[in-house]
């Protein structure tokens, strides 16, 4: 009998280890929860976009800069009036496409234009919401679009005085779309969106 109880006490030590040993080891495994870096916003300071010949002026982040876009979608832009606002430090792109109302242009069109541009991100977005129309003292009209989930461009908008001048704008940046973490950068570059439009002029 004792052999016996002997074997049975070397098989409960080997089964008592089997659970031990793992916990004691350094590569032990511990999932961590999903988190993102830490964006630094700069302040917020605005600058004046004047420039002679554009039907346009408004006001834009002291931590961007503008570039004439001369290229769209491997043609060439329908006049030297558009351009991107640039932020580097946050990886964003404003771009403004800017059009001139008039009888081969309608408003209609250009408008019906604008949605369709906007719900052209709908393969990739969870919703397009037809956020709030706006009205401003300098005679702008205009409405934001917003662009849910895994989109390119969660926030675009189209702004025109209804007589002349139509201009449209979509917010992108320059990284793989994730809703989660680029959840801060679109609420931060929402307020530099609506205080373009805000200070938006028509110069002509």
């Amino acid at each position: 009998m004792q052999p016996l109880t002997f074997r049975k006490n070397i098989l409960f030590l080997f089964f008592a280890c089997s659970l031990i040993l793992p916990s004691c080891g350094d590569d032990v495994f511990t999932p961590k929860p999903r988190g993102y870096f830490k964006i630094q916003f700069p302040e917020k300071k605005y600058q004046q976009f004047q420039q002679n010949g554009y039907p346009y002026q408004f006001e834009y982040p002291v931590y961007a800069h503008v570039d004439k876009d001369s290229v769209f979608f491997d043609g060439a832009t329908e006049n030297p009036w558009w351009i991107n606002i640039i932020s580097d430090s946050l990886n964003a792109i404003v771009y403004l496409s800017y059009k001139e109302i008039n009888a081969s242009q309608p408003l209609a069109k250009l408008i019906d234009d604008s949605y369709k541009m906007s719900h052209y991100h709908s393969k990739r977005a969870n919703y397009i919401h037809e956020d709030h129309v706006f009205h401003t003292p300098n005679h702008v009209h205009g409405l934001y679009y917003e662009v849910g989930g895994n989109a390119a461009s969660a926030l675009q908008f189209f702004a025109t005085d209804s007589q002349k001048h139509f201009i449209r704008g979509a917010l992108y940046f320059n990284t793989t779309p994730n809703v989660d973490s680029l959840a801060p950068l679109n609420t931060f570059m929402r307020k530099d969106v609506e205080h373009l439009v805000q200070t938006l002029q028509w110069t002509r």
